[in-house]
């Protein structure tokens, strides 16, 4: 399966990936970064899946989420009739749980169901039983249960449960599976028609609190669907993905864990949030923000899990192939542990933005701010590892500089227009002399643009965000001249690399990678802003061209292979959604 043939379903703890032939090939439960019991995704069916579609076989012939939820629905057209399958996960109850709903459409369709967990990223096989219509599978701290009214066969030598049926028009099948700790006793069962009612009307009341009402108005609600069902609900917290290793370039080994929240996505997804009208969701991540950054500014991490710990561990399974091939399959994510100098301005960034947009001040958010500030005017000379988490030598990235100078800018903004307590004349001295250093060093008169760090002749797209960021204004020739040489420099059939991983073996890694989406966004923010409308809107409608079937975008774009790669659903990707557009519509 390409990644482009998945569909997302979610209850804001965790999701699962649903194929087009039908079978859910990624599940991790109970959240989203815990092992997961599907992960056909990652290797064969062997390594857990739950297939469910006509005995024929094939993909598809339709699908679609129902209008502004994230029940999808998939329709076979088959020899003899047609079938459809709505697939979700309702509000999280007593326990996780998966529905899956087989609606007879035309004629009478034979249907096929295959059941695999795997506990474990698939290496635990758990015990099965069947008794009295009820399906129970165990393996140490896993358990689960499958309730349908067909009769089901369980496999012991292949640790498989299967059933086979027909449905014709009007016949509704239903399929409720529910994790629990095996420790624990059994959930109550679920009315599966109940809850796709209420799965139905909570997608709804929600995206109903939509406020944009620009162009694009469809892709909008769709990407913040997406960003809903990738926020962890009781924390706020927001995933970068929903999956691990889905490689950057099929075959190679630039495999990460995105399931987890990066400092990096904090502002533009406060941004993204409150300019669509939920200050709710946008409150729930600031706060999510203050309780994992808390602490000594010197243990400020990138990233963190849903909960807000700090430690992230980076293993391989050694027992999954991997997505087509692409090894090793890591979970956690090593990056966690680099310094990164971009992290404080952009965790000040947030915080000042929040602040400006007249989210309830939170006392200590202030406290907290001055910390982190007194610890950066000591440390933002340091060489570091920059935003794109460099496994290579530390150096001296100049957004890395340009964050440091943001976060001077937004105390500074803090002390004038709040009136709030500090070392006001310092910390501009510090904006000052940080802009200096960087102009003078960062910056190549000769070809006209800003580099990737001093001395380097390479590019970065990060220096698109320049006067998005306020570092200079749009109108500066600096601007333009680093926006020109970027498109001559970075971009492949009209999209934007992050940087040239070959040029000075900058990130110490072999190999290549796919266009990152986020960056292409940039590039068409970049030009609005520079007033090259036309050519910012022909780059945003090609990008909206890459989404699938569902509207789901992944982290960055093959050109050559015409394929999404990386992990999906990227927030990131579904953030720039959201703010291009609405810069677009701000023109």
């Amino acid at each position: 399966m390409r990644i482009e043939d998945y569909a997302l379903i979610g209850d804001m703890h965790t999701a699962a990936l649903v194929a087009r032939d039908g079978s859910v090939d990624w599940l991790c439960l109970p959240r989203f970064d815990s092992p997961a019991c599907f992960a056909a995704l990652l290797g064969e069916p062997g390594a857990g899946r739950w297939l469910l579609a006509p005995a024929s076989g094939g993909p598809c012939s339709s699908r679609r989420y129902l209008d502004d939820t994230l029940v999808l629905e998939s329709t076979w057209e088959c020899d003899g009739g047609a079938v459809r399958i709505l697939d979700f996960m309702p509000p999280r109850g007593q326990a996780p749980d998966v529905v899956r709903i087989v609606e007879g459409v035309r004629g009478r369709v034979g249907m096929r169901m295959e059941l695999m967990l795997r506990f474990d990223y698939g290496r635990d096989e758990p015990w099965l039983r069947y008794e009295h219509g009820l399906f129970a599978a165990v393996a140490g701290p896993d358990a689960a249960w499958l309730r349908t009214p067909v009769p089901l066969c369980v496999d012991e030598d292949a640790r498989r449960t299967t059933a086979e049926f027909t449905v014709g028009p009007g016949d509704r099948v239903p399929f409720v599976l529910t994790w629990q700790h095996s420790w624990l006793p059994r959930p109550d069962a679920i009315d599966a028609q109940e809850s796709l009612t209420g799965a139905e009307r909570m997608w709804r009341d929600w995206i109903s609190g939509c406020g944009y009402r620009g162009d694009d108005g469809a892709a909008v609600r769709g990407s913040l669907l997406t960003l809903k069902a990738l926020t962890y609900a009781p924390t706020g917290g927001i995933v970068a993905a929903a999956t691990t290793s889905l490689p950057e370039q099929i075959g190679g080994s630039r495999n990460w864990d995105y399931r987890y929240c990066w400092l990096r996505d904090a502002s533009f997804t406060l941004q993204a949030l409150m300019s669509a009208g939920y200050d709710a969701e946008a409150r729930a991540w600031r706060d999510w923000l203050l309780r994992a950054v808390a602490g000594h500014p010197a243990a400020l991490q990138i990233m963190y899990t849903v909960e807000g710990a700090r430690r992230i561990p980076e293993w391989s399974v050694d027992w999954l192939p991997g997505y087509e091939g692409s090894s090793p399959v890591n979970v956690g994510n090593a990056a966690s542990g680099q310094f990164q100098l971009d992290v404080y301005g952009e965790t000040l960034d947030c915080l000042h933005l929040a602040r400006q947009s007249g989210l309830a001040v939170v006392e200590e958010a202030w406290d907290l701010q001055r910390s982190i500030m007194d610890y950066l005017e000591g440390v933002w000379r340091r060489p570091d590892n920059g935003l794109w988490e460099m496994r290579g030598p530390r150096r001296q990235f100049v957004h890395s500089k340009i964050l440091a100078w943001v976060a001077a800018d937004r105390m500074v903004q803090a002390v004038e227009a709040f009136g709030l307590g500090g070392p006001v004349d310092r910390w501009r001295a510090l904006r000052r002399e940080i802009h200096d250093e960087v102009c003078a060093q960062g910056y190549d008169a000769g070809r006209g643009t800003f580099t990737q760090y001093y001395g380097s002749t390479g590019l970065d797209a990060a220096l698109l965000l320049i006067p998005r960021l306020g570092f200079l204004p749009a109108d500066d020739p600096r601007v333009a001249g680093t926006v020109d040489a970027i498109q001559r420099e970075l971009v492949e059939d009209g999209f934007v690399l992050r940087y040239r991983p070959e040029h000075e073996s900058v990130d110490g890694l072999p190999g290549r990678e796919g266009i990152f989406l986020a960056c292409s966004f940039w590039l068409a923010d970049a030009l609005a802003m520079l007033g090259r409308r036309r050519p910012a809107r022909d780059l945003f409608d090609r990008l909206l061209g890459l989404r699938n079937d569902v509207g789901l975008l992944s982290e960055e774009y093959d050109t050559a292979r015409r394929r999404q790669i990386g992990n999906f659903p990227q927030a990131y990707s579904h953030v720039s959604v959201i703010n291009t557009a609405a810069a677009l519509a701000a023109l």
